[in-house]
């Protein structure tokens, strides 16, 4: 039989590059995508070399013809998907007064509707085998908008209400759907060379390293049906919320 595999729908170099590894330890042939399939090769060598399997793949997940055809191509050439996670990460800052309606909308595309059209298309997979997990990566945007965040924060918003709405679907299906809230600066190098005076905060465990949420998001796929956890939040000790 096939080995079970993970999709992580957008595999960055941080959370996404984590939870990767972190389903290949546990078993799983890793399907990988980002927009760049040679940003996913560093990603998809260190799996390998580690003794576990990946496969990389360029993919919009705005778009749906391009959805559709690595589902179906994972699912036939590869094996079947027990584990999908949407990591599609969409935080841009910007005004009210300088927004404009086509980065607003494309922000929404990215963080929201492409979570809509890839979980879609993996629900068609997993319903009839009557088992998998679904979890989603959110942000503190998922539960409060911040000023200048407005286009993040409605998406991030919408994509919590869509987890919502799929985990009372399918969950009696036998599907496990989670969102997880990381409400915290996470140990990026994006946060090293923007926020350094919150970088420093990792001497002292005041971010969150990738690998952490990775574990986190490897216990939820390890839970029991009668003990499902559908939203679950992360921020390190000193975080206000």
């Amino acid at each position: 039989m096939a080995e079970p595999v993970a999709l992580i729908i957008g595999a960055g170099d941080a959370t996404g590059g984590a939870i990767a590894r972190r389903f290949a330890r546990g078993g799983f042939t890793v399907c990988a995508t980002r927009r760049s399939v040679d940003k996913l090769q560093p990603l998809i060598d260190g799996i390998r070399q580690a003794g576990g399997r990946a496969h990389g793949f360029a993919s919009d997940a705005r778009k749906e013809e391009e959805v559709t055809a690595l589902v179906e191509r994972i699912e036939s050439e590869i094996g079947p998907i027990e584990a999908y996670v949407f990591n599609i990460g969409a935080n841009v800052r910007a005004g009210i007064l300088e927004e404009t309606a086509r980065k607003f909308f494309k922000i929404w595309e990215m963080g929201c509707f492409a979570g809509f059209l890839t979980a879609r298309e993996v629900a068609k997979r997993m319903v009839p085998r009557g088992k998998g997990t679904m979890i989603f990566t959110g942000a503190t945007a998922s539960l409060r908008g911040s000023a200048g965040f407005a286009a993040f924060a409605g998406a991030k918003h919408a994509l919590r209400a869509l987890a919502q709405s799929l985990a009372r679907e399918l969950g009696p299906q036998g599907i496990h759907v989670a969102h997880l809230v990381v409400d915290a600066a996470i140990d990026t190098e994006f946060i090293k060379t923007t926020f350094p005076e919150r970088y420093a905060l990792k001497e002292s465990d005041g971010i969150v390293e990738p690998e952490h949420i990775a574990e986190t998001y490897w216990t939820l796929h390890l839970q029991p049906r009668d003990a499902w956890t559908h939203e679950l939040d992360i921020r390190p000790w000193m975080e206000k919320f």
